[in-house]
């Protein structure tokens, strides 16, 4: 068990180290890069990803329709639509959208923290307890996003670790990735397509 214990919390310890050191990396590579690191360490871990469970598909298709509501209404708020505006976007906004998102975050954070680190700290720390360290490492691996677009660092760990919780709840409740797959590809498009409709429809957006 202490063996399993160490095997977690390094693998915890790996991915946060990855967050810290992908930022530096050409932006060429990515999202092929980060999307190859997060399938490799769910194929080493032999995680059962569950692709041809069609519960992931319905829990995760509810989960993503009620984020998209709560997106589409949440933009009716002035504080909301006046951050969104506000927010600086990356560079190609299409590459962004299409790939970027998709594959370079949702994909590879599935996969290596739902997926690689949930699976071993299930195993050696219980449901619960994996679940409470895989959503922990998920927090801490946005600490460098968070000091790289001046967000405050501690809300940023706290809701970020949040959703890690509840994306790794989808994950063991349905079986498969695909349920949290959809619902993190749900929050982070629809506020992102949001975004980038407010700025082009603000005429004081540069």
């Amino acid at each position: 068990m202490l063996i399993k214990r160490i095997r977690a919390l390094g693998l915890s310890a790996i991915l946060v180290a990855w967050s810290l050191l992908s930022p530096r990396l050409p932006s060429r590579w990515h999202p092929g890069t980060h999307a190859a690191f997060g399938t490799a360490l769910a194929a080493l871990t032999r995680t059962p990803v569950g692709l041809r469970r069609w519960s992931g598909v319905r829990l995760g298709l509810l989960s993503a329709a009620s984020v998209v509501v709560g997106a589409v209404v949440s933009t009716a708020l002035p504080r909301v639509r006046e951050e969104m505006v506000k927010r600086n976007l990356p560079d190609g906004t299409l590459h962004w959208l299409l790939l970027g998102i998709p594959f370079g975050t949702v994909v590879s954070e599935e996969a290596a923290y739902r997926g690689a680190l949930g699976t071993v700290a299930a195993d050696a720390f219980g449901l619960a307890g994996g679940r409470l360290v895989q959503a922990t490492t998920f927090g801490l691996s946005h600490i460098a996003d968070a000091q790289r677009t001046g967000e405050p660092v501690i809300p940023t760990v706290l809701v970020t670790g949040l959703a890690g919780w509840v994306f790794g709840w989808l994950y063991e409740r349905s079986g498969s990735l695909l349920a949290p797959v959809l619902a993190h590809l749900a929050i982070n498009e629809s506020g992102a397509i949001a975004a980038v409709l407010l700025q082009r429809a603000d005429p004081n957006s540069a």
